[in-house]
């Protein structure tokens, strides 16, 4: 009898030595999470909500034909880029590009454009490809000018930042980065300075 009572209270404090452990593994990994990862996730949730935003706005439109008319095209366009304007009235610079998320791309932006072997390469073509910011009006909501070209973004620049869905692009205007839409022909949000001078 005595030796179940013990070996009752033995596996009980094992338990109880074993829960406490896991449960103090499971605090120090929630307060050890990395700054970096919680900023692209950020990031990544308020550009899958715009996504989401610009996707519903067009599939609640009429259904266009497919066609290579660039008038019929930019009519579309415009109406898109209506409503999103209309469903974004409140958006501001920063919202997407928060100012802990712009520290964080300067900080990948950085090694691509000073500090690998094809740096030079990519900070050549992004400022012969951008146009200049004069050129580009600075404004969430923004139309982009149909004049102005749409700049290069070397292929490892892109795979140091976060991927984005379709129909969303990273482009460079002089040194800025905006968020463009492809599909309302629109700036979604924009950071100064991205590139170093």
């Amino acid at each position: 009898m005595k030796k179940r009572i013990l070996s009752t209270v033995l596996v009980a404090w094992f338990s109880a030595v074993a829960c406490g452990t896991s449960g103090s593994a499971a605090q120090a990994q929630g307060t050890n999470v990395n700054p970096d990862a919680k900023l692209m996730a950020d990031f990544r949730a308020k550009v899958d909500a715009y996504n989401k935003l610009r996707n519903d706005l067009a599939a609640g439109g009429p259904k266009l034909k497919e066609t290579v008319d660039p008038t019929a095209i930019g009519e579309a366009e415009k109406v898109l880029a209506a409503k999103i304007r209309a469903a974004r009235s409140t958006a501001k610079r920063g919202d997407i590009f928060t100012p802990a998320t712009e520290a964080l791309f300067r900080r990948l932006l950085r090694p691509q454009v000073t500090g690998t072997a094809d740096a030079a390469e990519n900070k050549t073509t992004i400022k012969e490809d951008a146009p200049k910011p004069q050129e580009v009006p600075f404004k969430v909501n923004g139309e982009y000018p149909k004049e102005a070209p749409l700049s290069t973004v070397p292929p490892d620049v892109l795979k140091a930042l976060p991927a984005l869905p379709e129909n969303l692009q990273y482009r460079f205007v002089g040194r800025h980065l905006i968020l463009y839409c492809t599909r309302g022909n629109l700036i979604v949000d924009y950071m100064l300075n991205a590139v170093p001078s």
